[in-house]
């Protein structure tokens, strides 16, 4: 992957072929054309304004719900680092609060606890930016982003802000309508007044239940499948018989079906072609059709 084009001054960090496999859980896939962290809002701003049109953006957030294919990703990619990490209190009013996209969804769930607001507890159960949250409407335990989103703030691709108010996030089950190229910075959240006790034992009963159910300290991507209208995802995976089922290193975890596993030395392609046949197989068993939730973006090699 060459790096041989000029892109514009930045005050932020810019890398050529940077390795991409250490930024996400599964520890596969290659590298970023460029990886881009920009300093601040307006750095982000100025960078896009002045990046050819031609060129491809895509943001990364933590990596935990993403194949990045072996042959790398075109482009520039771009990740948010602490400048965009920050959380607190709308000034005008104690019932939201203001997230910046790079933080944890963990750290804004412990945020409203800590202001005694509830509602946001289930981000305790999702391990990624508040960004991919907003962009993906994420969820888990019964409440997705939808439920606590007032507004996002987004970097356009031609290096304007804009603030997106829930109606026009075209929000459905696990996707909204933001271009792939858009940026989201920061989002305002809204809980409701609640007690600390009662919400701190909410959030430990979410740490509990995924300690227990899911294969945390693994190489994973979390949650591999949608789950269909009136199924769950890891029976249907069980019931095709697909507990365990391994493909070069890559396995279905034996743990919860709808999670995949590198044992080690698996491959992206490893990964992703046991995903499929999953798919394949849950489809020829019950005739349901599984959708990936994990993204895969990239050059196969």
């Amino acid at each position: 992957m060459t790096a041989a084009v000029t892109l514009p001054e930045t005050r932020g960090k810019l890398t050529a072929d940077a390795p991409l496999a250490p930024l996400v859980w599964f520890k596969t896939g290659g590298s970023a054309q460029w990886l881009f962290e920009p300093k601040d809002i307006s750095d982000l701003q100025n960078f896009l304004r002045s990046l050819s049109a031609d060129m491809i953006v895509w943001p990364l957030g933590l990596g935990s719900n993403l194949i990045i294919r072996d042959g790398g990703k075109e482009g520039v990619i771009i990740r948010l680092g602490k400048a965009f990490a920050g959380i607190e209190l709308h000034s005008d009013d104690p019932e939201m609060i203001v997230c910046g996209a790079g933080a944890p969804g963990i750290s804004a769930a412990s945020f409203a606890r800590d202001n005694a607001l509830a509602g946001t507890e289930f981000l305790r159960g999702i391990p990624g930016t508040v960004g991919g949250a907003v962009r993906m409407n994420a969820g888990a335990y019964g409440r997705e982003m939808c439920d606590i989103l007032v507004s996002a703030d987004v970097v356009m691709r031609d290096g304007s802000l804009q603030t997106i108010s829930l109606d026009d996030m075209g929000y459905s089950y696990r996707h909204s309508d933001l271009p792939e190229d858009a940026i989201v910075i920061g989002a305002t959240l809204r809980g409701t007044p609640g007690d600390k006790e009662t919400i701190t034992a909410e959030m430990k009963r979410i740490a509990d239940e995924r300690e227990a159910s899911q294969p945390l300290r693994t190489k994973t991507g979390g949650s591999t499948f949608k789950n269909p209208d009136g199924h769950k995802a890891w029976q249907l995976v069980d019931e095709a018989g697909c507990r365990g089922l391994t493909m070069g290193q890559a396995q279905v975890s034996e743990k919860h079906c709808n999670f995949l596993l590198n044992l080690g030395g698996a491959t992206s392609a490893d990964i992703e072609a046991l995903g499929d046949e999953v798919r394949r197989r849950v489809k020829e068993h019950s005739g349901v059709e599984l959708h990936w939730e994990i993204q895969r973006v990239g050059d196969e090699i």
